[in-house]
């Protein structure tokens, strides 16, 4: 019997899909920012200095790394309804755990469980997107679900300084980490695939299919690890995410240094360079989209789109010699727009080339590649400004690395065509 008959008509149940997807990265931005949005206090609490800072930030980085290696492919085994479960249970756990320790050591410890937890949430949300809508409205679910990272990040600014403040410290890692359970709940009760789902009608099941079917339903990690497509999206990840980490954890404490701000006062100006970054994501995956169903090819409505959002991080490399703090959170809410365009058409450019049993694996490895990235990236910036107190070398970095990851990423898939995988 086909998986769609007898069953209620219900033509937009991917969206609801999609909005779970959102909520995860919600939660999954706002757990790893807590310690950002903290750091200053915890420095002067805790007596850390800069590379101390630098090696906790670098230990989630690698251990996120580390668990993307082997997380795609475990979740193509386990498939996103029990995988995404588990992942969202552990860094749940972890992220609650930073209110019991406080040395250098334990933070990096709850820091690597919380980055291991963490690493399925992209390569999950890829592959659910992959397995819940067709390609021509990837980009554009991608894009939404992407937007809760930007959600995420203007959460944690508005809450965690104010549950620190009346609270204690502790307890801002505690609540926001409970939040995941809260998630799971919602997610074992409303998620199945498509050919399984109580509720999904045969339109919409005939939409979500209407691609042609893939030619290879089980994908060894050996037959993607070697290609040349993988590694094409892996260095877009590798040079291009450092940029969106480096922010992330550095520029709370940029803003409270450079312009003397306290704990309070840096939330206004988090929250407005957030807010920018989340039209840059839904507006990214929205304009692929938009050029794909206008006629353009799939490759030049992806490139076209990444090269608009990688000029638009380029002014990125006036803010070290700027005196107006507005000014700076323009710069950086364009900028942090602009990645987030980047980020929901990159990602896409995995369902593009691969079939769906692939993409958890490819995406798992491009991670990785990311992951080892911003490792690197958060280290030297301890580095760098413990030797020289300044975020100039920093800011050069951020503001080309997107046009050297668009041009790799052309020499390596020039027409983002499809694989062929035996």
């Amino acid at each position: 019997m086909s998986p769609t008959l007898a069953r209620p008509v219900h033509s937009r149940l991917r969206w609801t899909v999609c909005a779970l997807l959102f909520f995860a990265t919600t939660i999954n931005y706002i757990d790893r920012q807590v310690l950002s949005m903290l750091a200053k206090t915890l420095q002067d609490t805790l007596h850390w200095t800069e590379n101390d800072y630098g090696d906790i930030t670098a230990a989630f980085a690698i251990a996120y790394g580390v668990g993307l290696l082997g997380v795609g492919r475990l979740l193509d085994k386990l498939g996103t309804r029990l995988g995404f479960a588990l992942a969202i249970i552990i860094w749940s756990l972890a992220a609650m755990g930073h209110a019991a320790v406080t040395s250098v050591l334990a933070f990096s410890i709850a820091r690597v469980f919380l980055g291991l937890g963490e690493a399925a949430n992209f390569p999950a949300c890829i592959k659910t997107v992959a397995e819940w809508f067709p390609k021509k409205e990837r980009a554009q679910a991608t894009g939404l679900f992407n937007a809760g990272a930007n959600i995420g990040a203007i959460v944690a600014p508005i809450t965690v300084p104010l549950l620190a403040k009346y609270w204690g410290w502790q307890w801002a890692f505690i609540i926001t980490g409970a939040l995941g359970f809260v998630w799971l709940a919602f997610w074992l009760s409303l998620y199945y695939t498509p050919a399984k789902h109580p509720r999904i009608s045969q339109e919409e099941f005939a939409l979500i299919t209407s691609d042609p079917p893939d030619r290879v339903h089980s994908v060894p990690w050996s037959h993607v690890i070697f290609r040349r497509e993988t590694w094409a999206f892996g260095f877009g990840k590798f040079l291009s995410d450092p940029v969106w980490t480096f922010f992330l954890f550095w520029l709370p404490k940029y803003l409270q240094t450079t312009f003397k701000l306290s704990i309070d006062e840096v939330i206004v100006p988090m929250i407005v360079v957030y807010n920018a970054s989340t039209v840059g994501s839904v507006g990214g995956g929205w304009l692929s989209s938009r050029l794909i169903k206008n006629g353009w090819t799939i490759n030049r409505a992806r490139k076209t789109t990444m090269l608009i959002c990688a000029l638009c991080v380029v002014p990125v490399f006036a803010v070290p010699y700027m005196t107006s703090m507005w000014e700076v959170v323009a710069v950086l809410g364009l900028a942090l727009a602009a990645h987030q365009g980047w980020s929901a058409n990159l990602f896409t450019t995995v369902s593009d080339m691969y079939p769906r049993s692939a993409v958890g694996s490819v995406v798992g490895i491009g991670g990785a590649a990311g992951a080892l990235g911003n490792a690197l990236m958060l280290k030297t910036a301890g580095w760098v400004l413990t030797a020289t107190g300044s975020y100039f070398r920093l800011f050069m970095i951020c503001g080309s690395a997107y046009l050297f990851a668009l041009l790799v990423l052309h020499l390596m898939a020039p027409k983002l065509q499809p694989v062929e995988l035996d």
